[in-house]
């Protein structure tokens, strides 16, 4: 029994996989400025801090370079949308080749998994937005368990998916 193949790459789906990629640069030389000893990892450590207090600690180490976390959070928005339509063209491709019902229920629940990625990554930017200004304790918090949130469900996502292109389209025959 011969091995599924794929079909050829859609132009589609290189075409969000490079602006995705390219997107995603632009978001890497941003942090540069924003990485301080107050925020190790730049606009991630800002996600990640739970409290008002850390918030405005990290918001006044980057000082006249907070213009540049502004920019990366307002990049971040189409970035977001940009990366679940790749996710979920992704997803689609991988599942061309996978007739299987759990395979298939299993598309689903990975395809769920990248637009709540994508949804709490957009609520995420806009506590963070309004936490460069007067940082919150309830902004601050919300922002990191969206941050989480999403970092789970791309994890998740993408782990569907190995397991998706990991398993036999067919059953084993002796």
């Amino acid at each position: 029994m011969s091995e599924a193949t794929l079909p050829p790459v859609p132009p589609t789906l290189k075409r969000l996989i490079f602006a995705t990629l390219g997107l995603l640069v632009i978001l890497l030389l941003i942090n540069l400025p924003l990485l301080t000893p107050q925020a190790p990892q730049g606009i991630i450590s800002l996600q990640l801090a739970a409290t008002a207090e850390q918030s405005a600690q990290i918001v006044q180490s980057w000082g006249e370079n907070s213009g540049w976390a502004m920019a990366s959070l307002l990049l971040d928005i189409p970035f977001a949308v940009i990366y679940v339509l790749m996710l979920l063209a992704l997803t689609r491709y991988l599942m061309s080749d996978r007739p299987g019902i759990r395979e298939r229920q299993l598309g689903r629940w990975v395809r769920g998994l990248f637009v709540t990625a994508g949804a709490c990554d957009l609520g995420e930017n806009v506590c963070l937005l309004g936490n460069l200004s007067e940082p919150a304790d309830a902004v601050s918090l919300t922002a990191t368990l969206l941050a989480m949130a999403k970092f789970t469900a791309l994890m998740l996502g993408v782990a569907g998916l190995v397991i998706v292109r990991a398993s036999r389209r067919h059953p084993l025959s002796h």
